[in-house]
């Protein structure tokens, strides 16, 4: 069986996965290594590196100190799926697969598409109110999610979360530069790879998964939309996730 990694992105950390660790163990997919990137979760003591190279050296370095042996398959969302691009396209030996959810990168899309210009506003007012926890993820929530019959436990949960790891405001700034700054190599990673994207996405523009996928053509490489989820695809629709990656492993 595969060994998996997750990585979340911007200021998100291994809890913020919900249900989904349990969802991918009962599709038959294995448990996966829950990796934070540094400045969040139990990594938030670490230095936040001014690149997603440094942040990939650092996960590279958290999966070989585990235990777990590579290669390794990753699933990542958004900053994470950065991270993850760049480790499978410099260190490929170490990893064997990649499913990427709601990413974007240069120079596959404009800025404009990489955040939504919409949350540009909510964005600077969680910046101003950064220790504002039960306001800044109603703001997330509403930023990332389409599922809300869960809300106000989201809610709960993700406050708890925030104060009992905090992400500092200067941590959440040098993770953001890092993905403004990020440049992907223009030929796709070695290794097969599934590109998965929400068609209601409100954060970051589905075209950016596509124009990813259009530039990294190859038989390797597949695509998956999903027609009602947010940016946060794993919180809305779990089992779909695991379905659709299933599906592609067991094509790949």
């Amino acid at each position: 069986m595969a060994n998996w990694i997750f990585l979340r992105g911007l200021t998100r950390e291994s809890r913020h996965w919900g249900d989904l660790p349990v969802f991918w163990t009962r599709h038959g997919l294995g448990q996966p290594l829950l990796i934070d990137l540094p400045g969040n979760g139990q990594a938030r003591s670490q230095p936040v590196p001014a690149t997603v190279r440094g942040m990939a050296d650092a996960v590279r370095q958290a999966a070989h100190a585990s235990g777990t042996r590579g290669p390794w398959h990753i699933l990542a969302m958004s900053l994470g799926a950065m991270v993850a691009t760049d480790w499978a396209q410099t260190r490929p030996e170490d990893v064997a697969g990649l499913v990427l959810v709601n990413t974007s990168m240069r120079p596959f899309s404009r800025p404009t598409q990489r955040l939504r210009p919409q949350s540009w506003a909510a964005i600077a007012g969680m910046a101003h109110h950064w220790h504002d926890r039960a306001r800044c993820e109603r703001t997330i929530h509403r930023l990332t999610c389409e599922r809300l019959d869960t809300r106000d436990a989201d809610l709960a949960r993700w406050v708890e979360i925030g104060e009992s790891a905090p992400v500092t405001r200067d941590a959440a700034w040098r993770q953001l530069l890092a993905a403004a700054r990020f440049r992907a190599r223009p030929t796709a990673p070695a290794c097969p790879t599934l590109i998965v994207s929400s068609d209601v996405d409100r954060l970051v523009d589905p075209q950016c998964s596509a124009r990813l996928a259009a530039a990294w053509h190859a038989a390797h490489l597949g695509l998956a939309r999903h027609p009602w989820a947010g940016h946060d695809l794993p919180h809305d629709d779990p089992a779909w996730l695991c379905e659709t990656v299933g599906a592609f492993v067991r094509s790949a």
